[in-house]
């Protein structure tokens, strides 16, 4: 079976840092494919726009050497090259300053859907947005794409949407965050709703317990000066968990749509309890055989920020009353996999002469590195010898499940770039949202900040911090082993 691709309309994207490293390995690469897949018009521009002293042609060259570097040589077709570089163009701008804007407003051709990408810093999302309303370049019907970080508290989030509010219409907003763009994700939205099989058992009643975890093999790179200011909390829990767990956790919104889903959403974000301090675990990777440790990379020997964060977390609501929520995610772990794994509750009484906790169901969400689903169900072990009862997988890989149709799942961005052509707003996070998920993630911060926490050192290559692993112990739980 082959994936109907149907063409957006005829649009003009602006990126916005259009140079920079985001445009280079993901939006530039992902707009080729969507091309290449058909879905892309061929009546599309895009423009480029930065600071860089480059002309169109020094423009198409860099995503030329960009598209080689990043897309594999088995997709990568000479022909449908040429056809995309033909659509790019450039405008060299200053964000702050007045040059540039009269020729990007050139750029823009009317009757198609413009759309403009803030692949920059926080702090010039206002700038930019004031200079596109007051020029006449974006109307009502354009849309601004936002990257993360989108504050840093609660503060400055409320501020950056107040700034973009002033020039755009909440509408014309689409907060990016790529976790939501992957095709599991979505479809664990499938599977709750979509099914009578999981729906019924989806709450406290049956599921035991819920683990999401997003590990990662590599340090914090090139990024160690952002990163120290940042921390696991504020980089991956406030933003991609945080959301992942309320895909999880929402109830059943009245239909598929933008505003429906988000509310639902933002309910769970409100239902959060605080966080004790006993079930806050925070880490750094040390130094070790594989390389530098967190301090090393990060050149301040004195750091406190995290680079692992484990927590155990309640949604205080009569779906989720009681069930425990656990959350981890951490850098220089001993794999890289992101997993959602919802762990339901042993059959109230065995017949079978088996110890207890030894048996239960899980459902297992895989969105990286190997997208998929996989459901554990107790069977019987095949042979003579009695009843014995062993664990097995009911798996279902999308590249053994969907074959050929599944080489064609575009990446999380290229979906995400596509649904704004489209103007869903669905999987793209609302300004209202983004406030509730900092007013929850503040004071836990500001909690271990005046204790004075210091985080615990851990091996690289393994699963973290040791009292990571006593935060289920202590439950009577155990976490899922990390695996590739």
């Amino acid at each position: 079976m082959v994936a109907r691709i149907i063409p957006v309309d005829p649009f003009d994207l602006v990126i916005f840092g259009g140079t920079g490293d985001l445009a280079r390995r993901k939006i530039l690469p992902g707009l080729y494919r969507r091309l290449a897949d058909g879905q892309m018009p061929p009546e599309a521009r895009v423009v480029g726009a930065a600071r860089s002293e480059i002309d169109d042609a020094g423009f198409r060259e860099l995503v030329r050497e960009a598209l080689v570097e990043f897309i594999p040589d088995d997709v990568l077709d000479a022909e449908t090259m040429d056809r995309f570089l033909a659509l790019l163009h450039y405008v060299q701008i200053d964000a702050v300053g007045e040059t540039g804007w009269n020729e990007l407003k050139q750029q823009m051709r009317p009757g198609v859907v413009h759309v403009f990408y803030f692949s920059v810093g926080p702090s010039l999302f206002g700038p930019i947005a004031e200079r596109l309303k007051h020029r006449g370049i974006a109307d009502s019907d354009s849309r601004i794409v936002v990257e993360k970080p989108f504050g840093k508290d609660l503060a400055s989030a409320r501020e950056l949407n107040e700034s973009l509010a002033c020039h755009f219409d909440e509408t014309q907003i689409y907060r990016i965050d790529h976790y939501l763009g992957k095709e599991t994700v979505q479809n664990l939205m499938a599977v709750r709703f979509g099914n009578m099989l999981f729906e019924p058992l989806w709450n406290s009643q049956y599921v035991d317990h819920i683990q999401i975890t997003v590990a990662e093999t590599v340090g914090v790179g090139g990024r160690g000066e952002y990163y120290d200011r940042s921390g696991a909390m504020r980089d991956m829990v406030q933003n991609h968990l945080l959301q992942l767990l309320c895909l999880i956790a929402m109830e059943p919104p009245a239909r598929y749509d933008s505003d429906a889903v988000r509310d639902e959403k933002l309910k769970v974000i409100r239902a959060l309890d605080a966080v004790a301090p006993d079930d806050i675990v925070r880490g750094q990777y040390a130094e070790g055989p594989d390389g530098p440790g967190y301090l090393e990379d990060v050149g301040n020997p004195r750091s406190r920020t995290e680079c692992f964060l484990a927590m155990r977390l309640g949604v205080s609501n009569w779906r989720w009353a009681g069930t425990p929520f656990y959350l981890r995610t951490g850098k220089r772990l001993k794999a890289r996999a992101s997993e959602i794994a919802i762990v339901f509750k042993e059959a109230p009484h065995s017949i079978f002469d088996v110890p207890r906790g030894r048996h239960s169901n899980i459902l297992s969400i895989r969105l990286q590195p190997n997208e998929g689903m996989q459901l554990g169900v107790t069977i019987k072990e095949p042979g003579p010898g009695g009843m014995r009862l062993i664990d097995v997988p009911l798996d279902m890989s999308f590249a053994e499940a969907l074959g050929e149709q599944a080489e064609d799942i575009p990446d999380a961005y290229e979906r995400l770039i596509m649904d704004v052509i489209r103007g869903n707003q669905t999987l793209f996070m609302r300004g209202d949202e983004v406030e509730a998920a900092w007013a929850w993630t503040d004071p836990v911060i500001a909690g271990w900040e005046a204790r004075g926490h210091v985080p615990s050192r851990y091996d690289q290559g393994s699963s973290g911090p040791d009292d990571a692993l006593m935060l289920l112990h202590r439950d009577g739980r155990r976490w899922r082993e990390i695996r590739p």
